[in-house]
């Protein structure tokens, strides 16, 4: 399995933030967000070759029953559902950060979903291939029915509470199960867009979150 990275930190986004916990970080992507914020493992995925030993080895190391499987695009990873299951077995809580639009047979604890907006198409030759993948409602539908999960959308403008809208009544999501999060990795961005997606969260009945990480770190990796 290609690893981006593995790391040790403290959750900073989602119905978990805050708890410390392994970041076992895949690379590879099937899409291309325009605001991508790790772009190491999807524009221009990097990484080590790690058997799943080796993977299991290195989240060891750290004093925790937490684990986030991220990318890239975990569900696309070859082994992903053993390596889940290998989680499992050492008594992990397992959080995996997907988009939504691949199914696999994985153990997990939390199905953190995160539908890509309309916002995230980019411009160029990957526009059409992003567009046509990053909603797959059918595939949401069957992870929210097998698993725990939260939906978190991350959040540029407020036209984007619309279409919002319109994927909560397709997949049928529970609105207190819904997170909004303002995009970016840029502090005063953050603060900016924060005070007015807090106000739709507060109005409509979502969970927003915070960046916490890059409030804590600033935009840095393994952090």
């Amino acid at each position: 399995m290609k690893i981006s990275e593995i790391f040790y930190s403290i959750q900073g986004e989602g119905t978990l933030v805050g708890v410390p916990s392994i970041f076992i970080r895949t690379s590879g992507c099937n899409l291309r967000c325009s605001w991508c914020d790790t772009p190491y493992t999807s524009w221009q995925p990097e990484g080590a070759d790690m058997s799943l030993d080796e993977i299991l080895a290195a989240a060891a190391k750290y004093p925790t029953t937490h684990v986030v499987v991220t990318g890239g695009e975990p569900m696309i990873a070859p082994d992903i559902a053993a390596l889940t299951q290998m989680l499992r077995t050492r008594g992990l809580h397992i959080t995996i950060e997907t988009a939504g639009t691949v199914y696999a047979p994985v153990a997990c604890d939390l199905m953190s979903l995160s539908p890509k907006l309309a916002n995230s198409t980019p411009e160029g030759h990957w526009a059409a291939q992003h567009d046509r993948l990053r909603y797959q409602p059918g595939i949401l539908r069957r992870l929210m029915s097998e698993y725990d999960y939260q939906m978190k959308f991350v959040v540029s403008l407020p036209g984007d509470l619309d279409e919002i809208e319109v994927v909560i009544a397709e997949t049928g999501a529970a609105r207190e199960k819904v997170v909004l999060m303002p995009e970016g990795t840029d502090a005063a961005i953050l603060r900016e867009r924060g005070v007015w997606v807090a106000e739709a969260c507060k109005r409509e009945g979502f969970r927003y979150t915070p960046r916490l990480h890059v409030d804590l770190y600033g935009h840095r990796r393994g952090v």
